[in-house]
């Protein structure tokens, strides 16, 4: 008898110590793929920081990643005229309501809202601390979350060991740090939120991608 018990807890322990599954898609947003959005409207981003601008930069640069996994998304710019003409320009104020409205006034099966917590040059590059979150307009149900912090790394080096070397290229990256738009950042960042996003009806991987490696819901990470 304690000879089976220990081959037991032996085969217990080998089993807890064994490599851990992967995230996929099916996994991680499973919500995407029982209600299978097909038409996106991005709601004006919720800006947490002191750059005015950060808002429109992300804005206006969400729409691209969606499209290319193949959603059809509402075009931006005649959305936010609309939002504007409703007093609609805050998304926060949606966050916890209904979005119904948008379904039957835009046509669309979900929001695409996302949260603006930190946006700003730091070092050689450009800090930012986004997140992400779709809803459904159906059922209110939030379908995708995801958090990134990501740095895009400006520094320049042209590989020299030398100090005028060094002294160049610190030059040179201060000036690429100076002179970067912060349209660069949001577009990076945007395209590494939703790489792992589930292809849409357009796509040719629509709902073969279940398996397919998905990150974790809070993520870091430092892009050139």
């Amino acid at each position: 008898m304690k000879k089976w018990i220990y081959i037991l807890a032996a085969a217990m322990l080998t089993a807890s110590c064994g490599p851990t599954s992967q995230l996929t898609r099916i996994t991680q947003y499973s919500k995407m793929y029982e209600e299978k959005p097909v038409t996106l409207l991005i709601m004006p981003p919720i800006n947490n920081t002191t750059d005015v601008e950060a808002k429109e930069f992300l804005y206006s640069s969400i729409s691209r990643p969606l499209i290319e996994a193949g959603y059809y998304v509402i075009p931006p710019f005649m959305a936010m005229d609309v939002f504007r003409e409703e007093s609609a320009y805050d998304a926060e104020l949606f966050v916890e309501s209904s979005l119904a409205p948008f379904r039957v006034f835009f046509g669309a099966d979900a929001a695409v809202f996302s949260e603006i917590n930190a946006w700003t040059k730091k070092g050689f590059g450009i800090e930012t601390d986004i997140r992400y979150f779709i809803k459904s307009t159906h059922t209110g149900e939030i379908l995708f979350d995801k958090r990134c912090e990501l740095y895009l790394d400006l520094r320049i080096s042209s590989g020299s060991n030398s100090i005028i070397g060094q002294l160049i290229d610190l030059t040179a990256s201060a000036i690429n740090t100076a002179v970067t738009e912060h349209i660069t950042a949001a577009r990076k960042a945007n395209y590494y939120i939703f790489k792992d996003l589930p292809r849409g009806k357009y796509s040719p991987d629509y709902l073969q991608d279940q398996d397919a490696a998905a990150d974790a819901s809070s993520i870091s990470a430092t892009v050139r």
